[in-house]
C-alpha cells in the first residue's frame, strides 16, 4: 500500500475544454448539415490548421493512422513498394504502409531524441523504396536538415509523422513549411483532440487535389452523378469533430508555452536521479510542444520497467512503459513484413531494442501543472526506481 503523503498531486484534467467547445458543438448541430459537404465547420478547420503550421493546404480525416495511409497512398505507396520507418514508433507508423501492401523497412533511432537514425535510413534505401517516414518523436523534430539532403539525393520522397508535433518547429520552420506531407493524430491522448480524428497536410495542389477524392470514395466535391474519379475509402472528419478541434487549435500555443517552461525544469530533475536519463533535445528543434515527457532507464530489465511504471501509477502519476519496437508486435508481421527474422532487426536496432525495454513516459498534462509538481514527479520516480 503507498504512501498517501507521496501521492502526486492533482494535474491538470485532459482533455481539457471550455465554452469554446459547446458554442463549436451548438454552432455545427444549428448549422443543419452535419457532413462536411453541407457544413463549413471542416472547411474553415482545415484553412485554419493549415495557417497553423504553414502549409498551403490542409486535409481532415477521420484519424492519424488514416492521415498516414492516406498521405502514402498519394505518393504512390502499394504493393511492391517500401517505406522506411523507425524501429521504435507507435505501430500505426508501419501499419499504414502495411496496409496498402507495402513492406515497412524498420531502422535504428538516434539514443537520445529517439528519432529516425538518418544513416540507417539511408542504408536501407532500395529500387523499390518509395518514402521515408521521420517521426517526430514526442514533439521533438528528426534531423530535417539531413533528411532532406538525403531525400533530395536519392529521390525518396518524405512523409513527416507529426501525430505528436502539433505547434514544433524546425529552426523556426513550421511541420507545413518543410517542403514535404504531414501526417497528424487528434486522438484522445494528443495535444489537440476531438477523441478521434487526423489531417494531413500538403505542400503542392495536386497532391491535396488527389488525397481529397481519396478520402471521399473517389468522388469530386460536386458531384451529383456518382462519378468515382479513383479509388479510395470515406476518410471524412464530421462537423461536429471539426467544430472541437477549431477551439482546441486555439488554445494550442497557450499549452505549449507552459510545456516548454516545464520540461527543462523537470529533465534536470530527473537527471539528478541516479541511472535516469531523460530524452535529449537536439537544439534546432527550437519548438517542442512535448507531447510526452521520456525517460530512460539504461540497464533496467523490461519486466522491472514495467513493475516500475504500474508503481508510478499506483503513486498518481500518469506513467506508461515506451511503445515497443514494432518489429517485436505480432501485428507487424501479419501482412508485407520484410523477410528478415525479429533477431536479424533487432541486432541492426540497437537503440530501438534499448529504448524498448528502458523508456517511461509521462502524459503531457503533467508538464501543465506548476513548477512544485515538477519536483513532486521528480522525488515520486526517485522514491518509487529505488523501491522497484
Amino acid at each position: 500500500m503507498s504512501d498517501p503523503a507521496r501521492q502526486a498531486p492533482e494535474f491538470p484534467a485532459w482533455p481539457q475544454f471550455d465554452e469554446a467547445e459547446r458554442a463549436g458543438l451548438i454552432r455545427a448541430l444549428e448549422q443543419g448539415q452535419w457532413w462536411r459537404n453541407g457544413g463549413s465547420e471542416v472547411d474553415t478547420f482545415e484553412r485554419e490548421f493549415a495557417a497553423y503550421h504553414g502549409s498551403p493546404y490542409a486535409l481532415a480525416v477521420t484519424n492519424g493512422t488514416h492521415a498516414l495511409e492516406l498521405a502514402l497512398e498519394v505518393l504512390g505507396v502499394g504493393p511492391g513498394t517500401e517505406v522506411i520507418v523507425p524501429a521504435f514508433t507507435f505501430i500505426s507508423s508501419s501499419q499504414a504502409a502495411q496496409r496498402l501492401g507495402a513492406v515497412a523497412v524498420p531502422v535504428d533511432v538516434d539514443p537520445e531524441t529517439y528519432c529516425i537514425d538518418v544513416a540507417a535510413a539511408e542504408a536501407a534505401i532500395t529500387p523499390r523504396t518509395r518514402a521515408i517516414m521521420p517521426v517526430h518523436m514526442a514533439g521533438h523534430f528528426s534531423d530535417m536538415d539531413a533528411l532532406e539532403k538525403l531525400s533530395a539525393d536519392s529521390g525518396v520522397r518524405l512523409i513527416q509523422d507529426a501525430a505528436h508535433a502539433h505547434g514544433a518547429q524546425w529552426q523556426g520552420k513550421r511541420v507545413g513549411e518543410l517542403g514535404s506531407v504531414a501526417a497528424f493524430s487528434f486522438q484522445n491522448g494528443k495535444l489537440m483532440t476531438a477523441g478521434e480524428g487526423g489531417a494531413v497536410t500538403f505542400p503542392e495542389s495536386e497532391l491535396y487535389e488527389e488525397a481529397f477524392l481519396r478520402h471521399s470514395c473517389g468522388r469530386p466535391r460536386d458531384d451529383r452523378t456518382y462519378r468515382h474519379r479513383t479509388s479510395g475509402s470515406n476518410f471524412r472528419l464530421n462537423e461536429f469533430s471539426a467544430s472541437v478541434l477549431r477551439a482546441q487549435l486555439a488554445r494550442l500555443d497557450g499549452q505549449i508555452e507552459t510545456r516548454e517552461l516545464r520540461w527543462p525544469l523537470l529533465a534536470d530533475l530527473l537527471a539528478e536521479i541516479p541511472g535516469v536519463i531523460p530524452q535529449g533535445r537536439d537544439r534546432r528543434a527550437d519548438r517542442n510542444p512535448h507531447y510526452m515527457a521520456m525517460f530512460r532507464i539504461p540497464g533496467i530489465t523490461e519486466e522491472r520497467r514495467n513493475a516500475l511504471v504500474d508503481a508510478l501509477i499506483e503513486r498518481g502519476l500518469p506513467a506508461f512503459a515506451a511503445f515497443r519496437a514494432i518489429y517485436r508486435c505480432d501485428g507487424f508481421w501479419e501482412t508485407a513484413a520484410p523477410s528478415e527474422s525479429v533477431d536479424d532487426i533487432a541486432r541492426r536496432c540497437p537503440n530501438s531494442e534499448a529504448i524498448n525495454a528502458d523508456c517511461v513516459w509521462l502524459h503531457h498534462r503533467t508538464l501543465l501543472g506548476t513548477e512544485r509538481q515538477m519536483h513532486d514527479i521528480a522525488t515520486i520516480v526517485a522514491d518509487t526506481l529505488a523501491e522497484a
